[in-house]
């Protein structure tokens, strides 16, 4: 403890000398616990606290010294507590008053250092519609949506639907795709393998995507490379034995994608998942060789109620109406298609059977929340893939 500074010692010397304590408070005042100034969370220079040296304290140290020496000191600890402890137990919290003080400082400031946390609801957990017209969720667009959640389980959490149609960008998409087989179609076999390449690589790269799995590029390269084994079984044996020659390679594509994944060095649940999503993506795209080996009339009628069927869905009606006008639509467009081919009448029921598999599989591509990517390839091949077995049966019936 360094003497007491007389009345004749200067300024400077007791300053040195209490540079490093903290001010002792004089007879009738409450220590108050220092307060960390603002500047001290922050890389900027603090502030100098201004002390009341008027009461008591240090005689003939001069205020504005003391306070410029003890400026960069942590905030005295209280009794019973170490220093060193207390600072970093409090580093990242608001000043707290001392007994008798008002708080001098904002909820603002207090709270600056705190993480955020998110807002209770307001709404009633039964009151879907409400939060549903709260989000003003707009449809799918090419652009993207920068309202929506990240994924279906924060979607259900927030009482919101997780099915997101892909909207009207890829519905033009499919129908295209779907006249452009429908018109290859009429032109032979080898014409139609140009756009049932497109759909096979669209399809294994969007089921991929839609189960989350990206960059999986050994997963679509092996599935890719089933569709083209498919196509070239298919070309290879005669027209009735092309259903054989697609389950064929179907099996020897499931065969091989499980003796790939038991390599895998991953974990076993992840394993078990390339597993599933390798599988279904080769299968998908393999069945898309059904185009090929059906009636190329049928073809015709099915790739474009298909089309329709899409088209019709994306317009802005309602759920149940828009379902019931777009089957319409496909048994009309199988009607009119097939009244020029030689499936006749039985365009029909052909078209209306591929407008229910378009459907679902649109449905399928709708379950992500949300994907420009998955919209852009599952949601414009999953609907012709999906409806190629339907093609391939009812075309044998009605053909």
């Amino acid at each position: 403890m360094p003497p007491y500074p007389g009345p004749g010692q200067e300024q400077g010397a007791a300053a040195e000398q209490t540079a490093y304590l903290p001010p002792y408070p004089g007879p009738g005042q409450e220590q108050q616990q220092a307060v960390a100034p603002e500047g001290w969370f922050r890389d900027e220079v603090p502030a100098a606290p201004v002390q009341d040296w008027s009461q008591g304290g240090v005689p003939g140290a001069g205020a504005p010294a003391a306070a410029a020496e003890t400026a960069y000191l942590p905030p005295y600890p209280g009794p019973g507590q170490e220093q060193g402890a207390a600072a970093e137990q409090t580093a990242y919290l608001p000043p707290y008053p001392g007994p008798g003080q008002e708080p001098h400082v904002s909820a603002a400031e207090q709270t600056a250092f705190l993480p955020p946390q998110a807002a209770a609801d307001p709404a009633p957990a039964g009151s879907a519609a409400e939060a549903a017209e709260a989000a003003d969720w707009s449809p799918p667009t090419l652009a993207g949506n920068t309202v929506r959640a990240v994924d279906p389980a924060q979607a259900r959490a927030e009482g919101r639907s997780p099915i997101i149609d892909p909207g009207p960008q890829p519905a033009i998409l499919t129908a295209a795709l779907g006249l452009l087989l429908a018109a290859a179609a009429a032109l032979g076999q080898y014409a139609l393998l140009v756009p049932l390449i497109a759909l096979q690589g669209l399809t294994a790269a969007g089921w991929f995507r839609l189960n989350g799995m990206w960059p999986a590029r050994q997963g679509i390269a092996l599935a890719f490379a089933g569709a083209l084994a498919a196509d070239a079984a298919v070309l290879a044996v005669a027209e009735a034995y092309g259903a054989g020659a697609i389950v064929g390679t179907l099996g020897a594509w499931v065969l091989l994608t499980l003796v790939l994944q038991l390599r895998s060095q991953a974990d076993p649940d992840e394993r078990m998942y390339g597993l599933m999503a390798s599988v279904a993506s080769a299968a998908l795209a393999i069945i898309c060789a059904g185009y090929l080996a059906a009636d190329t009339a049928a073809v015709t009628v099915g790739a474009a109620a298909v089309a329709v069927a899409v088209f019709v869905r994306a317009l802005p009606l309602p759920t149940a109406t828009s379902v019931g006008v777009s089957l319409a639509s496909a048994a009309g467009a199988g009607v009119a298609v097939g009244g020029i081919t030689s499936v006749g009448v039985g365009g029909a029921l052909l078209g209306l059977v591929a407008g229910v598999c378009a459907l679902v599989g649109l449905r399928v591509a709708a379950y992500d929340y949300p994907s420009k990517f998955v919209h852009m390839t599952a949601g414009v091949a999953l609907p012709l893939a999906a409806a190629a077995p339907a093609v391939y049966l009812i075309g044998r019936v009605v053909g």
